[in-house]
C-alpha cells in the first residue's frame, strides 16, 4: 500500500483514484457462490446442528414448550423482560416526530408483540410482518404480527425467503419494508441466529425418558411382591383363582384362598441406590435447562438454601437485558421505517428502549432536601418526573402566617440570597445601562461602516482597543466585593454557632 493506492493481489494493483469510479471494492469477496458449484442450493439450511441431526425444522424445537420446566422458564424469561419499565426515548429526533411515534405505538397492543418477539431468543429468529395502513397525510403499521419461524428460510445472499407454496422451492423473497427479523446472535454464517432451546433438547429429551423409566421402576419395586404358592397337582382354575385373590389382596390387602395354599409377601429390599439413579439423571437434565434458559441452577441443587433458591428463581440480568436488546432493537428498525417513508431518510428517530426501575438515587434525594430547606422550590412536576409520582399525589399546602417551619439552620440562606438580591438591586438601572451602551459602542458604530462579514471582523478588531469599560468593570468589582463580604461574615457566623 502507499499513497496512490493499494495491492489487492499480488498481480493486481487498484488506485485510489480508480477505486472512487469502480464499485469492485465494495463487493464482497468471499461469497457462497463464489466457492465449489453445487455445494448450496438456492435455500440456505438452517445450521442448527440439532435440527441438522433430527433431519428436522424448527417445529421440534416448539413441541419443548409442553414440558413444564421449559414452558415454565419461557414464562419466567418474558415475564423478565415486561417488567421492565419501557418507552421512547426523543434523542436528536424533533418533538413533531417522536409525538408521532409515540401517538402509533400507543394505538398497538405493545405487551402481545413484546412477546411475540421474545421468541427470537427461543428459535434464534422471529420474522414480524407489518400491516400498514393510511394515517391522513402519513402510512403507519396498523399492527405487527409474529408469524411461525418455519414458514421463513434465508436464501445464499441471508435475504428472507417466505415458503410461498405457488412460488416453489425457491420461495418468495420477503419485501423489507413489509418485514423485520428479531435475531439473537445472527452471523453472515448463520442468518437464523443461535436459538436457546437447542441447549435444551438433549436434557428435555432425557428427562423425558428418565422419567418414563422412573415410574415403571417404581410401580415394579415400589410395591411388595406378593407370592403365593398351591399344591402341585393343582388344576389351572384353581392357579387363575389364587391369583386373582393375589391382585386383589394386592389392592385391597384382603384375599380368600384354600387352605392347602400360602401366601408370602416379599419386599423388594436393595433398591433404593437404583431409584437415586433415576432422581440424580433427572435432577443433572433440570439443572441444564436452567442454566439454558435462566443462567443459573440454584433452584436444583440441593445444598442451596432459602435465599439462594429464590434468587434461582430470577432470570440472570445478562439475559434479561439481551433479550430486551434483541425486542428493542426489533421495534427500532421498525420506528425507522416509519420515519423513512413518512419523513424522509436523512431525519433523525426516536428510539425504543427498555430500562429497570432503579431505587431513588440517595444523593438526589438529599440533594433537593438541602435546596428546598433552602427555600428553593421545584415545581409539582419536577417532583412527579424525578420520582416517579402521579398526578393526585402532591397537593400544594400553603404555609400559615407566622408559619416557623424553617429552623435556624435554614434560615441564613434564605437571607444570604435575599442580602446579595437586595445588593444587586441597589444600582441604579440607568446607570447600568449607560455604561452598558458606552462601553458597545464602539463596536455598533465598526459594524455600521463594515461591508461584509471578513471586513465586520477588520473593524471590530480595530474597535476593541477604543471601548471604554473602566465603569462597567467598577459596578461588578463592587458587586463582586459585596458577595465576598457578606459570604466571609456568614461563615465568621456559622463558626461561631
Amino acid at each position: 500500500m502507499n499513497n496512490q493506492g493499494l495491492w489487492i493481489s499480488p498481480t493486481q494493483f487498484v488506485s485510489f483514484t480508480d477505486a472512487k469510479r469502480k464499485p469492485a471494492l465494495k463487493r464482497h469477496i468471499a461469497t457462497r457462490s463464489r466457492i465449489e458449484a453445487g455445494s448450496f442450493a438456492t435455500q440456505l439450511p438452517n445450521p442448527d446442528p440439532i435440527l441438522k441431526a433430527q433431519g428436522k425444522d424448527i417445529k421440534v424445537y416448539r413441541d419443548l414448550r409442553s414440558s413444564a420446566l421449559v414452558g415454565g422458564n419461557i414464562r419466567r424469561r418474558k415475564a423478565a423482560v415486561l417488567s421492565l419499565e419501557r418507552g421512547l426515548k426523543r434523542g436528536e429526533a424533533s418533538p413533531k416526530i417522536e409525538r408521532f411515534i409515540n401517538d402509533w405505538l400507543a394505538d398497538l397492543d405493545l405487551d402481545r408483540i413484546l412477546r411475540e418477539l421474545l421468541d427470537a431468543p427461543l428459535f434464534g429468529y422471529q420474522p414480524v410482518e407489518l400491516l400498514w395502513q393510511p394515517l391522513g397525510k402519513h402510512w403507519v403499521p396498523q399492527d405487527l404480527l409474529g408469524k411461525p419461524a418455519e414458514w421463513f428460510f434465508y436464501d445464499q445472499h441471508n435475504t428472507l425467503r417466505f415458503r410461498a407454496k405457488d412460488a416453489g422451492p425457491d420461495g418468495e423473497p420477503c419485501d423489507p419494508q413489509r418485514f423485520i427479523v428479531a435475531r439473537q446472535d445472527a452471523t453472515y454464517a448463520n442468518p437464523y441466529g443461535f436459538p436457546d432451546l437447542s441447549m435444551c433438547f438433549w436434557p428435555a429429551t432425557f428427562m423425558k425418558g428418565g422419567l418414563k423409566y422412573w415410574v415403571q421402576f417404581t410401580e415394579k419395586y415400589g410395591s411388595p411382591w406378593v407370592i403365593g404358592k398351591h399344591p402341585r397337582g393343582a388344576t389351572d382354575d384353581e392357579t387363575n383363582l389364587l391369583l386373582d385373590s393375589l391382585e386383589a389382596m394386592v389392592q385391597d390387602a384382603v384375599a380368600a384362598i384354600p387352605d392347602d395354599a400360602s401366601v408370602q409377601i416379599i419386599e423388594a429390599a436393595g433398591k433404593a441406590g437404583s431409584a437415586d439413579v433415576f432422581r440424580q439423571l433427572l435432577e443433572y437434565c433440570r439443572s441444564e435447562i436452567n442454566v439454558a434458559m435462566l443462567g443459573q441452577n440454584q433452584t436444583t441443587e440441593k445444598d442451596s438454601n432459602r435465599a439462594s433458591a429464590t434468587a434461582g428463581a430470577e432470570v440472570t440480568q445478562d439475559i434479561r437485558d439481551g433479550d430486551a436488546g434483541i425486542v428493542a432493537s426489533a421495534l427500532n428498525a421498525c420506528i425507522r421505517l416509519v420515519v423513512d417513508l413518512n419523513f424522509g431518510t436523512n431525519v433523525a428517530a426516536p428510539v425504543y428502549a427498555l430500562w429497570q426501575q432503579e431505587e431513588i438515587d440517595k444523593s438526589l434525594a438529599q440533594r433537593d432536601k438541602a435546596l428546598t430547606e433552602s427555600g428553593v422550590k421545584f415545581s409539582n412536576a419536577y417532583w412527579q418526573r424525578t420520582y416517579n409520582l402521579q398526578d393526585g399525589d402532591l397537593q400544594h399546602t400553603p404555609a400559615p402566617q407566622g408559619s416557623t417551619a424553617f429552623a435556624e439552620p435554614n434560615v441564613r440562606p434564605i437571607l444570604d440570597q435575599i442580602a446579595l438580591d437586595q445588593a444587586i438591586q441597589s444600582l441604579p438601572a440607568n446607570t447600568l445601562q449607560q455604561y452598558s451602551q458606552h462601553a458597545i459602542a464602539p463596536l455598533i458604530q465598526a459594524l455600521q461602516r463594515s461591508h461584509d462579514h471578513t471586513d465586520a471582523l477588520g473593524q471590530l478588531a480595530e474597535a476593541y482597543p477604543h471601548m471604554d469599560t473602566q465603569a462597567l468593570e467598577q459596578q461588578l468589582a463592587q458587586l463582586i466585593f459585596i458577595a465576598n463580604t457578606w459570604g466571609r461574615l456568614s461563615a465568621n457566623a456559622d463558626t461561631e454557632d
